[in-house]
């Protein structure tokens, strides 16, 4: 969800500003997926690399985001929505953790869709948080070491019980997936588009799912093997 801060800029508006319009374009966009059907959604929120921003700008945002999740926890239990949160969450805090764990709580029986934010996250550090769970482990003799496979990576990811990505969309034009999932998209389809964040409308997301269902995916084989499948 990239570009609230150059939308402010273009707009002579303070960076915070962007980011309150991006948190309109996250219900816009959670409205868009309960519409076609998309019952997963992953929104990449707060990177680890973050905190290097202006103290002012993340404390905003912190602020922001409690408000997000009172605001909206209502929402979610009327569309039977699940929160999910990856990340280091410990390193939040303390009343955003709250606020967090509350909202967890009260949506954790719902399956109709599941919304995970990626908050303090970044996919090296999950990478390395996923290998210290699987070391402690094989200290308790719960793993070979000797035999692990990628599903047993894959179960020590903070996905563990999340589908891999089909679709990742990236606004404002960057070409790059910043941190982002990086195993876990291995196979990801990825859409680019020039939009702003706070400008991300229904019509954009349509356009991203409607790029997504014209491309092949092959995952290793032919476009003729899939020919003989379908």
């Amino acid at each position: 969800m990239d570009g609230n801060g150059r939308w402010a800029k273009a707009r002579g508006l303070p960076r915070i500003e962007g980011h309150r319009r991006g948190a309109d374009s996250v219900k816009r966009a959670l409205e868009a997926a309960l519409k076609f059907g998309v019952n997963k959604v992953t929104l990449y929120a707060f990177s680890v690399e973050n905190w290097n921003r202006p103290e002012e700008e993340v404390d905003g945002l912190m602020q922001l985001l409690d408000q997000f999740l009172k605001s909206q926890s209502k929402n979610l239990i009327k569309n039977k929505t699940r929160l999910r949160v990856i990340g280091q969450i410990a390193g939040l805090p303390e009343f955003v953790q709250n606020r967090i764990h509350d909202v967890e709580a009260r949506t954790a029986g719902f399956d109709t869709c599941t919304l995970t934010l990626a908050l303090n996250y970044g996919s090296r550090t999950e990478v390395v948080d996923a290998f210290k769970s699987i070391y402690v482990k094989a200290q308790r003799e719960e793993l070979d070491i000797s035999k692990i496979t990628y599903q047993d990576i894959a179960d020590n990811l903070y996905t563990y019980d999340l589908p891999d990505p089909d679709l990742i969309i990236r606004t404002s034009g960057e070409i790059r997936l910043s941190n982002f999932l990086l195993l876990q998209s291995a196979y990801a389809e990825i859409f680019f588009t020039e939009v702003l964040w706070p400008d991300f409308s229904e019509v954009d997301f349509k356009s991203a799912l409607e790029e997504y269902a014209k491309r092949e995916r092959r995952y290793g084989k032919t476009g003729e093997q899939l020919q003989t499948y379908r």
